[in-house]
């Protein structure tokens, strides 16, 4: 069966990502893509997946993007407008919602009021509309599929499993670039040298957070709110070698780990 899949943020890490997968995967088609403005890139992923709707959020680049695609049957349209009706497209059985910062919430509570699952990569959906969001897919019957490395692991860990009998969940990190350093060595560092991850190939702004840890802490808030586990029994480890990627802790003292490069 063909599954239909809208990608919104499709030409960062994610969403290129994300079309990795239905370009080796013959049984996913691509319904609508949605980008910031990267116009060469995205007129490339028109043309390879042929979707009917194509978003960017600046307009002049979609202006542009409409000239570089006119020979195609595409609609390009532009801005939260058309992040929105990416988000609803009919044809679209789940929406991937890759975009960076809070301008994902909008369009990932429109795709859910359409009945449509979510593949959740955006962080800041969930740590700060989370009590909004997680009701919300209760109410619609629609499933928030996590798809960031942490988040993904807990919920392969929690296949099959009972809630109830989580103890703790222990999300991982590799330390950053920083790990190891002290207060008066991080008093000499910029932003080159906290762009240097030693294990992901990230977006600026995930890799910077890494960097600080500061996006162990969004983790944190997305892990509560997606699995309904309290914060006290969540417990972040550092594991450089990258190589654990999250683990559940049950009550009989049993640990599952999600493990891989």
């Amino acid at each position: 069966m063909m599954k239909k899949i809208a990608v919104l943020g499709s030409t960062g890490s994610i969403g290129t990502q994300t079309l990795e997968v239905v370009r080796y995967n013959k049984d996913i088609q691509v319904t609508a893509l949605a980008a910031g403005s990267n116009v060469k890139l995205l007129e490339e992923q028109i043309r390879e997946f042929k979707p009917r709707l194509a978003c960017l959020w600046d307009e002049e680049k979609a202006k542009e993007l409409r000239a570089a695609v006119a020979d195609m049957d595409v609609k390009v349209a532009s801005g939260m407008e058309g992040l929105m009706e990416a988000a609803v497209s009919p044809e679209a059985d789940l929406v991937v919602t890759a975009v960076v910062g809070m301008i994902g919430i909008r369009p990932t509570i429109a795709a859910m009021e359409a009945g449509k699952d979510s593949a959740l990569a955006n962080k800041e959906t969930l740590v700060t509309a989370g009590h909004l969001i997680m009701p919300l897919a209760e109410k619609m019957g629609v499933r928030i599929l996590p798809v960031d490395s942490e988040h993904s692991a807990v919920f392969q860990c929690l296949n099959g499993e009972r809630r109830e009998e989580i103890h703790k969940l222990l999300i991982t990190a590799s330390g950053g670039p920083f790990r190891g350093r002290t207060r008066e060595e991080l008093a000499q560092v910029t932003v080159a040298d906290a762009m240097k991850h030693p294990t992901w190939n990230m977006g600026m702004k995930v890799t910077l957070d890494s960097a600080t840890m500061f996006n162990k802490g969004l983790e944190v808030i997305e892990a509560h709110w997606l699995f309904g586990v309290d914060y006290q029994d969540i417990e972040v480890i550092v594991q450089p070698q990258s190589l654990i990627h999250s683990m559940v802790e049950y009550v009989d003292g049993t640990i599952m780990a999600q493990i891989g490069l």
